[in-house]
């Protein structure tokens, strides 16, 4: 069995949008794409009203339309979909976990402004949720046909560079540049000289591997800021993060660098969970 990517769908504008991000990837991997619908239960419905019938069947009708419409755009694998029911963000880990998914793409909205459906305001806890790798796009964010340019910042926590082995992985699909941000947002010495101590092992372990890269560092009061700018100044299509998600736990909530990223980020966000994986250092 080949790749698989999760495309989380609940039939907006912005979750076709990431259907579409997601389409481009498997093309370019390899990989099988699976939409995924959950009907989110209200506490008092039963499975035979008739509400819940007509919403599910309608449900079924728009997943065959776009299985019409997107069957033949994925050239890389198969197209299927799942329709399932729970809550919203456990539901797409789960499928994410059961089919070993290498990603999971959903679409992302800002703090205000955004329709009412159920992505946009689950995207945080999908990317915390799931065990993969999660990809949130914006509704407006123009796709290309490639991924060119991936920034990938560096700061001083010690799960940084575990996104440096599947962030490398990734570029080679669509022979990317990374684009190395250290960002130093201490004045003490020691904290400095540790991002650039970690800086220098990613450049080093992506020289051995033979992958392009560029390095800048700055100072920065808000890394998040900071990391937005120097995407959109790099005319970067994606931002690859760590969660900083605490690995001993099971909450649903993101370190506020991520979470923040997720919600603001006009370009593509890239979030990848702490856990045991190839580290740089020796």
């Amino acid at each position: 069995m080949g790749k698989q990517i999760i495309a989380a769908v609940d039939f907006s504008k912005n979750s076709v949008h990431a259907l579409e991000y997601a389409i481009l990837i498997g093309n370019v991997i390899r990989s099988d794409v699976m939409m995924v619908w959950v009907d989110k239960p209200e506490s008092e419905e039963s499975l035979y009203d008739n509400k819940v019938i007509e919403i599910r069947q309608e449900a079924k009708k728009r997943m065959e339309a776009y299985m019409k419409k997107y069957k033949n755009k994925l050239k890389g694998g198969t197209l299927i979909y799942k329709l399932r029911k729970g809550k919203v963000y456990k539901e797409i880990g789960n499928m994410a976990r059961y089919h070993d998914a290498y990603l999971v793409v959903a679409g992302a909205h800002g703090v205000s402004g955004y329709e009412a459906f159920w992505i946009g305001s689950n995207a945080n806890k999908i990317v915390a949720n799931a065990d993969c790798p999660v990809i949130t796009i914006r509704e407006n964010f123009k796709i290309k046909k490639t991924i060119n340019r991936v920034v990938m910042p560096i700061d001083n926590s010690s799960a940084t560079r575990q996104k440096v082995p599947f962030a490398m992985e990734f570029a080679r699909y669509f022979k990317s540049v990374i684009y190395i941000l250290e960002l130093q947002s201490s004045s003490l010495k020691a904290v400095r000289a540790k991002v650039s101590s970690y800086t220098n092992q990613v450049v080093k372990y992506l020289t051995e591997h033979d992958v392009k890269h560029v390095v800048k560092s700055i100072d920065a009061d808000n890394i998040t800021t900071a990391t937005i700018q120097y995407a959109q100044e790099s005319e970067a299509d994606l931002i690859i993060i760590m969660t900083e998600q605490e690995e001993a736990t099971q909450n649903i909530w993101l370190g506020p660098y991520a979470q923040q990223m997720v919600n603001h980020s006009p370009i593509p966000v890239m979030s990848v969970h702490p856990k045991i994986l190839e580290t740089l250092a020796k």
